[in-house]
């Protein structure tokens, strides 16, 4: 059976790739790096398969379509 996915705060995502909070944040509005998720009224994270696929392969990362079957 499959893991849930797990949400992830910020402190998690800085640890894991080794980027600054504002290069995540410019990364993010390049396209370049996984937008977070609004989780609550002031709370964000982030999908921890998106950082994985992200830690992966930097490079290639892009957004996931609604066409990206691979996960089924």
């Amino acid at each position: 059976m499959r893991q849930p996915d797990r949400i992830i705060r910020l402190k998690t995502v800085l640890s894991r790739t080794g980027l600054s909070r504002s290069t995540i944040y410019r990364k993010i509005a390049e396209g370049t790096f996984p937008a977070q998720i609004k989780i609550s009224v002031n709370g964000a994270g982030w999908r921890e398969s998106d950082i994985d696929r992200w830690v992966a392969n930097p490079v290639a990362w892009r957004p996931r379509s609604e066409f990206d079957f691979d996960d089924f």
